[in-house]
């Protein structure tokens, strides 16, 4: 499968709500890539924001058929974006990892984020939007984001978009394709070695009370794994636990 059509767009509200309106008119080929400079409602997980400066960095969404994939397995989606997305910034630099659930970290610091927005029939996925922004060539950040960094100011250098959009999505590909071809023990052994504070104890908090604890895994519905110093094990979804950086 050859991955090709982007259409670029100056400014919109955000990428994903410009493509799941655009889907409802016509279908796209899998693969297919909307990119803009600049969003004006860029989203991330939940009610989360997602600050760019224009022109500097990659935001795009991407459109899939993974209908191959039965719904219980839906998470195996959000690990191939992330390791594509994190071996495209392996071959620019070092410390890279994934934050739990699709968050990608250089050291302590939040490079890129994911939205997956998927559209159900029957037992499988039909359809699925994926928005992703990464941080490229931007050096300064206003908004009240608590940990953000740029490639730019990991390396030092200025990247064209263009360029590292296509890069990317190579990537990104590689990964979806060991998907359709139902590599589920490589995937979720690769996810689980780049885990970001992965068999290693941190602080982190739970309904504003603070412990320590080492994550274990993450199981197949996505659910954090961990276990704290007092050996007790507990699993999380999403906003459950907050990472104490």
């Amino acid at each position: 499968m050859c991955w090709q059509k982007t259409i670029n767009l100056d400014q919109i509200d955000s990428t994903n709500n410009y493509f799941s309106k655009a889907l409802k008119e016509s279908k796209y080929p899998e693969g297919s890539i909307i990119s803009t400079s600049y969003q004006n409602s860029g989203k991330g997980q939940g009610d989360n924001t997602w600050e760019s400066e224009k022109g500097k960095n990659l935001l795009f969404s991407l459109v899939l058929y993974p209908d191959f994939l039965a719904i219980e397995n839906n998470f195996l989606l959000s690990k191939v974006i992330s390791l594509g997305i994190l071996n495209y910034l392996k071959s620019k630099t070092k410390e890279v990892k994934i934050k739990w659930p699709n968050d990608i970290y250089i050291n302590d610091k939040k490079i890129a984020g994911i939205l997956i927005e998927n559209a159900i029939k029957g037992s499988s996925i039909n359809q699925c939007i994926v928005g992703i922004g990464l941080n490229l060539n931007q050096t300064q950040f206003i908004s009240n984001a608590p940990n953000p960094v740029s490639l730019c100011q990991v390396t030092g250098k200025l990247y064209s978009i263009e360029e590292e959009l296509i890069k990317l999505r190579d990537h990104i590909q590689i990964f979806y394709e060991k998907l359709k071809a139902a590599k589920y023990d490589e995937i979720n052994k690769e996810y689980i070695n780049c885990l970001y504070r992965f068999n290693a104890f941190f602080t982190y908090k739970m309904n504003n009370k603070s412990f320590n604890a080492k994550i274990t895994g993450v199981n197949e519905f996505g659910h954090l794994q961990i276990i704290t110093e007092d050996r007790e094990k507990m699993e999380f979804e999403f906003k459950e636990i907050e990472f104490v950086i």
